[in-house]
């Protein structure tokens, strides 16, 4: 049977590139989904890889932010392919300098955090045997980004998927109101919506441990380094030692495919191919 591949997110950028080293490595037995919010957008990425690339991915829509959308593409996936074998998380709002953090955390966690447990929620029973699901995070998503006050909000080994929304809308809450500087939350909103996504992977990698073992199916986020794409460049003022999408995508793909067998890692962060402890070392 054909391997079925999903990537959010997916009509630019990185997501964009994603798409099409799966395709190349899939070839011809494989079967990868480029999703988009905007019909148009997505139709016009298709277009591109197979006019640059002769390669042809499926277009479906989904907006992460709406619980109905994820759904209904796991329902789509479900009845045309009884599963998925690798599902790439990979969908992320924008945010800009020149916007207030009151006035764009409210959407940016929305999509970041609550789309990737939307996506885990309704795509981790769907993994067949063999599969692999990737969260493209941040190497900011350790505790080593958050004050030492913040720790406990995040200890993996004992909260569910539930309290990890929880606590990013707390935090949403706590920078609509002004009190985010207060409770030790860092300036950036990037940082800790980073952190709530390596949570909600941790939280699923525990739950799923033994299932896992068992079935061979590897769970892990991604931080793909810095990339030239529009979302990166109002951040960084040098961005000499960016990688393009393509070079980014690289890792990303490495971990989505490892051969089947391949025990670790598993519930990590991992840039560059080398785990980031999620705790510093210190605690």
């Amino acid at each position: 049977m054909p391997k079925v591949a999903i990537v959010t997110g997916a009509n630019q950028g990185l997501g964009l590139a994603l798409v099409r080293g799966l395709c190349r490595t899939l070839g011809a037995d494989g079967i990868v989904y480029l999703t988009a919010r905007d019909r148009g957008r997505g139709e016009q990425a298709v277009g591109s890889l197979q006019a640059a690339d002769g390669l042809s991915p499926r277009l479906e829509l989904l907006d992460v932010r709406d619980g109905s959308s994820v759904q209904a593409l796991a329902r789509t996936i479900a009845d045309r392919h009884g599963g998925a074998d690798i599902v790439i998380s990979n969908a992320a709002a924008r945010i800009s300098p020149q916007v207030p953090d009151e006035q764009q955390v409210r959407a940016f966690i929305d999509t970041n955090n609550h789309g990737t447990v939307r996506m885990i929620r309704a795509f981790a029973p769907l993994l067949t045997d063999g599969a692999r699901f990737i969260v493209v995070a941040s190497s900011f998503g350790t505790l080593a980004s958050l004050d030492p006050r913040l720790h406990p909000r995040f200890d993996v080994g004992q909260m569910s998927l539930a309290d990890v929304d929880k606590v990013m809308d707390d935090y949403v809450a706590a920078v609509e109101t002004g009190r985010a500087a207060a409770q030790g939350w860092p300036d950036w909103i990037n940082p800790p919506s980073k952190v709530g996504q390596v949570a909600a992977v941790k939280v699923l990698a525990r739950d799923l441990a033994d299932d896992a073992a068992r079935r061979d199916i590897l769970v892990n986020a991604a931080c793909p380094g810095l990339v030239d794409t529009g979302a990166s460049r109002p951040w960084f003022g040098d961005m000499s030692g960016a990688l393009s999408p393509d070079e980014a995508a690289a890792d990303v793909l490495w971990l989505a495919t490892l051969p089947a067998g391949t025990r670790q890692p598993y519930g990590e962060l991992i840039q560059h191919r080398k785990v980031l402890p999620f705790t510093p070392a210190a605690l």
